[in-house]
């Protein structure tokens, strides 16, 4: 294993928190001042600047910023449509995914090397990714692309970053649980607000939704008849990343993941994703025996704490009520208008999937009445990039999780354990949701990238004096 760490310059602290709380300080002003159409424009544009600095001055910084863009943004556009009237798209929503895609430049400097090396896997599911947009290109619009391509390209490329920071894997793991537990608690205490009181903006956006988009699917815009999205901006994707919350508070020492537990799984199960909290289980189910006996023994008495202090939140009302229904349906197969809508979506789309050689292009997006355009990762994956596409993309991903699932870093190091559950959990919903997009994907493909991390970190006996973290060849 890799002990000896490199003794960087301490930075001042002061100097990261001081640009994030600029950024926060100019969000808070504009939208007390009602300038929010102003402010469609400052939010990206502000996250991109501060994203930039922290990306070459403060890496690890830069992190947690992306992180916690990709928590809040959708919240922000709410805010801001709510001053300013609805728009779709929405600019704001692009800061997330601009910030994030700084992390290609490190694929780029890198790329000779990670070619050669460890990073092969990624380069493959890129080069797939970029297969896709030249077909998509010559069937759609360039902006109908470009957006596309942040979707699909944007996790593979952050997850690269991560796991090219290999040698600050400590550092990695730190910044990533304490992201996540601050994450579960805000995210889960907002989700629990919005269920119990629907802010005017949620309730504006959601009307809009309605009328405009003519999407049901998330509730009404009134107190206790929300489906929880919280902070983001739809239930499955929010349960997507709520998932991954709660299962890294498994690996995570501080008193206050027992709130932060209690907050987020109440939360989780207000989202009504029943793909979620399946996933939820299959994660838990290859957390466990990773782990050394003795960490299982914690990680039970762990679980029994939080369902006594979870289950009775769950049986009282108003919550019992709607998460009682839901759970209902889980048994019910055939019975389930979703299930139904969705086999009819399948049959009728996966024989044109099947033979769809090279691809209909990224920017293509699924049309039918039974199946919704983000519904199935198969089917997306098929008609997107075609054969010529899946392949690579497939085998990318099958190389770094079966590389992944080789270690025995789990054993002594509970965070690798938690993220390999991650992985497969969110795998696991590939046929219900898009799990290679943005926000799926960022979990995804952010969770693989610490998981190799962590596995070169634990393997390579690498020089203390070397001053920059490279891949291996």
């Amino acid at each position: 294993m890799y002990t000896a760490q490199p003794q960087p310059k301490t930075p001042q602290v002061s100097e990261p928190w001081l640009m994030i709380g600029a950024l926060v300080a100019l969000t808070v002003l504009c939208l007390a001042a009602n300038v929010g159409s102003v402010l469609r424009f400052i939010f990206p544009t502000g996250s991109l600047v501060v994203g930039a600095l922290l990306f070459f001055r403060y890496p690890l910084f830069y992190v947690g910023f992306t992180w916690w863009l990709w928590f809040l943004t959708p919240l922000v556009r709410r805010m801001i449509d709510w001053q300013a009237g609805w728009l779709d798209p929405n600019p704001v929503l692009l800061a997330p995914f601009l910030v994030s895609f700084l992390a290609s430049l490190t694929l780029l400097t890198q790329l000779p090397k990670a070619i050669r090396g460890n990073g092969l896997p990624f380069v493959l599911s890129a080069i797939a990714v970029l297969y896709g947009a030249f077909i998509g290109l010559l069937s759609f619009q360039p902006q109908t692309v470009i957006i596309a391509l942040l979707n699909w390209l944007t996790p593979i490329v952050f997850g690269y970053h991560l796991f090219s920071k290999w040698r600050q894997f400590p550092e990695l793991k730190r910044v990533t649980e304490r992201t996540f537990l601050w994450g579960t608690i805000v995210m889960g205490s907002y989700g629990i607000i919005q269920f119990l009181f629907a802010p005017l903006w949620d309730q504006f956006w959601l009307q809009n939704l309605i009328a405009i988009m003519k999407i049901y699917s998330f509730g009404t815009p009134d107190p206790l008849r929300i489906r929880v999205w919280s902070t983001m901006h739809s239930p499955q994707p929010f349960a997507c990343i709520l998932v991954a919350c709660v299962l890294l508070l498994f690996a995570i020492k501080n008193p206050l993941k027992i709130a932060a537990s209690a907050v987020g799984y109440l939360t989780l199960l207000l989202t009504l994703a029943r793909t979620a909290w399946l996933s939820w289980f299959i994660g838990l189910v290859v957390f466990i025996p990773s782990l050394k006996p003795r960490l299982q023994m914690r990680l039970i008495v762990t679980l029994m704490v939080m369902s006594l202090v979870i289950l009775p939140l769950t049986a009282i009302e108003p919550f019992s009520t709607v998460i009682s229904s839901r759970v209902q349906t889980l048994f019910q197969g055939q019975q389930d208008g979703s299930f139904v809508d969705r086999s009819i979506g399948y049959t009728n789309l996966l024989n044109d999937a099947l033979v769809e050689v090279e691809g209909r292009g990224i920017g293509y997006v699924i049309r039918d009445a039974n199946i919704g355009g983000n519904d199935s990762g198969i089917l997306t994956l098929l008609l997107n990039l075609g054969w010529f596409g899946t392949i690579p993309y497939v085998a990318g991903l099958v190389l770094l999780i079966f590389s992944m699932m080789q270690g025995r870093e789990a054993a002594i190091d509970p965070f690798v354990g938690a993220c390999r559950a991650i992985v497969l959990a969110t795998v696991s919903q590939i046929s219900l949701n898009t799990v290679m997009l943005a926000p799926f994907g960022l979990v995804l493909w952010g969770f693989i990238g610490l998981a190799a991390a962590a596995r070169l970190y634990y393997l390579q006996p690498v020089p203390a004096t070397d001053p920059e973290p490279s891949i291996p060849q």
